[in-house]
């Protein structure tokens, strides 16, 4: 019989929403030592997002901002949520200095709220300042409106290839106007079991003239987690929510036999336990090759033997043919079924004893020919904190609540083609900051050595934390007497960058030496990157330029430094499915030593069929040590892009 399933788990499988107002906008004249309140539009003494003193405008509480310039009415105008976004993972909480501060100035600010907020200067005088803004907030309308249905553990979107939600799932439907105000509240299992009607709210599915009522662990305005019945048939057909008397527009909803997802927490780790002492695997305890684990999940398919609604103790199995895969390598797999929750899925299996280690493991399920979503695990051999063999970094540096990072980066660029962007590029970078929140997820972007990763490409969402950190004069010398200052981007403290010449990077390598000064917050230091003879080179090329998913994708190179890794990127896109269309993206990691790498097609399935792109890079890596920092690299990269590709 399974491990019974730990309530901390269970709560940490259900995802929580944020409630929604409508967007906020207007002009205000603030005078010296007032607050404003972009969430409300009003002014106080205290409190709000923004303070100005009189000559300066300084974030409040958790708000951040960054100053863009003076782009003017045009620029405010045009500005829409999903060109404020991005910028506001470089805002920090630094004042807004007086000479900045001037007439067509304009900053984006996220609020306490977690809003995205666009704000423009229209007039100033003596102590006075007259700031316009739109802070943009979701809109809640009269009644339900259903935007997204997906499950509740993959969350991969509608028109992906493994879009769909199984029969005895746990499922969540994403709207407005769902159900009643406040938190949400996850209901007990326990007998008489999850409600059909929760806080005036209730789910209708009709699929091939079957109707069934998914029962529900939580509601909020925003977000509804239910359980699809084992009795919904396969097939397309609709999803009503009524609230109180209202009932929505219909929403399609896909059900098939099986599409499993796995759980995740702090950005894309696995949610797996100890299938002995039931310990959650983390950064500080990794899984080890040949421990039996417990990987929780949701949408092996229809299970009528346990109940859709009321927790039993003696759960069975869900005979999907099912595979796991582990950095690459096949798992054993000991049970797959229920885990006597409800709509949660357990799958107790063997770490394979050749699966690759570190903290980011790549771990895909494949339910016949349906892909699950990519999570990463962290696997160590010795016991301990799990270790990145790539960048040496280590599970407590990932795992810090902040963590003080410094990256310098040296990166050439082929692209193919005649347009204005083809040939080759140098450019040298460097970055200096403090990240808090997700920093492990913005880390495990890449995966541990031999595994691939495949995920929707998705542009919405809340930043990771970040403030940068002053690291004065930085200077590059190299090969054939090269000798250039990097220069701040875009005036963004801790961020620098500069083009190169086209001959900066010979094909024969050399040695490159990164040299900084120090500054308020970061020390000096020296660090080279070198690119040894020959540099990378992708060899058979033309093989991107149809890929067809159901065969994998083998690419080969010669050069690279030795004892580095290749990183192999994907990118396709079907611009014919939902109204924006889909794009999914993969990622792998081969030692540049084999020469060569298959994508496999389990990894491909996952992307959706169009045009789409290719890209090899190899990555040197070697340490930077200076006063301030936590984590310091200096980075080569040699990129190379392929022909545009279709994906069939």
């Amino acid at each position: 019989m399974p491990p019974t399933l730990s309530r901390r788990i269970a709560i940490a499988i259900l995802a929580f929403p944020i409630a929604a107002l409508a967007d906020v906008s207007g002009t205000t004249t603030l005078e010296a030592n007032t607050n404003l309140n972009l969430d409300t539009g009003a002014t106080a003494a205290t409190g709000g997002d923004l303070r100005w003193n009189g000559s300066t405008i300084t974030p409040q509480g958790t708000a951040r901002a960054f100053n863009v310039g003076p782009l003017g009415q045009n620029g405010f105008d045009n500005a829409v949520e999903a060109t404020v976004r991005p910028l506001l993972v470089v805002a920090t909480a630094a004042a807004i200095p007086a000479n900045v501060l001037v007439v067509n100035d304009y900053f984006v600010v996220l609020t306490n709220g977690r809003n995205a907020a666009k704000v423009l200067v229209k007039a100033k005088s003596g102590t006075a300042i007259t700031l316009q803004f739109v802070t943009f907030i979701a809109a809640v309308p009269t009644g339900p409106t259903i935007t997204a249905i997906q499950n509740n553990s993959s969350r991969i979107p509608s028109g992906f290839p493994n879009y769909g939600i199984a029969p005895s799932s746990l499922f969540v439907v994403v709207g407005s106007g769902l159900s009643d105000p406040g938190d949400p509240v996850l209901q007990s299992s326990s007998g008489p079991g999850i409600p059909l009607t929760l806080n005036g709210t209730s789910i209708t599915v009709v699929v091939s003239g079957v109707t069934t009522r998914p029962a529900l662990y939580y509601t909020s305005p925003r977000q509804l987690a239910a359980v699809l019945p084992a009795t919904t048939p396969v097939g397309t057909g609709t999803l009503t929510v009524t609230y109180r008397g209202a009932t929505s527009a219909p929403a399609t909803i896909q059900v098939v036999p099986s599409a499993l997802g796995i759980n995740t927490y702090n950005g894309n780790l696995g949610v797996a336990t100890d299938a002995v002492t039931g310990a959650l695997l983390t950064f500080t305890n990794p899984g080890a090759p040949g421990q039996i684990i417990v990987l929780w999940t949701s949408g092996l398919g229809a299970d009528p033997e346990d109940s859709d609604t009321v927790l039993t103790s003696t759960p069975h199995a869900v005979n999907t043919p099912l595979q796991i895969y582990i950095g690459g390598v096949a798992a054993v797999i000991l049970y797959q079924g229920s885990s006597g929750y409800p709509g949660v899925n357990q799958i107790n299996l063997t770490i394979p004893q050749s699966a690759p280690t570190g903290c980011f493991v790549a771990v895909v399920a494949v339910t016949g020919t349906v892909v699950s979503n990519s999570v990463t695990l962290p696997i160590s051999n010795g016991g301990g904190a799990c270790v990145e063999s790539l960048t040496g970094v280590n599970g407590n540096q990932v795992a810090g609540a902040s963590v003080r990072t410094g990256l310098v980066s040296l990166i050439q660029t082929f692209r193919p083609g005649t347009g204005s962007t083809a040939g080759l590029s140098n450019t040298a970078n460097a970055a200096f900051g403090r990240y808090t929140g997700l920093a492990g997820a913005a880390v495990g972007a890449i995966p541990s050595p031999g595994g691939c990763v495949a995920t929707p490409v998705i542009t919405a969402g809340g930043p990771i934390g970040f403030t940068g950190l002053d690291a004065g004069v930085i200077t590059l010398t190299g090969p054939n007497g090269l000798a250039a200052t990097l220069a701040l981007q875009l005036g963004i403290r801790g961020v620098y960058n500069v083009l190169l010449g086209a001959g900066a990077i010979p094909q024969s390598g050399g040695t490159f030496t990164f040299k900084g000064a120090g500054g308020a917050d970061v020390g000096s230091f020296t660090s080279t990157v070198e690119f040894t003879n020959p540099l990378m080179n992708w060899t058979n090329q033309s093989a991107s330029a149809t890929v067809d998913k159901s065969q994998g994708l083998t690419v080969t190179w010669t050069g690279g430094n030795p004892g580095t890794y290749v990183v192999i990127t994907g990118t396709s896109t079907n611009a014919n499915q939902n109204p924006q269309g889909v794009t999914g993206g993969f990622t792998c990691l081969a030692p540049v030593a084999a020469g060569r790498f298959t994508v496999p097609s389990y990894i491909l399935l996952a992307l959706p069929s169009g045009p789409g792109a290719v890209i090899l890079q190899n990555y040197v890596y070697s340490t930077l040590s200076a006063d301030g920092l936590d984590v310091g690299l200096a980075l080569g990269d040699i990129s190379i892009q392929g022909p545009p590709a279709t994906f069939r």
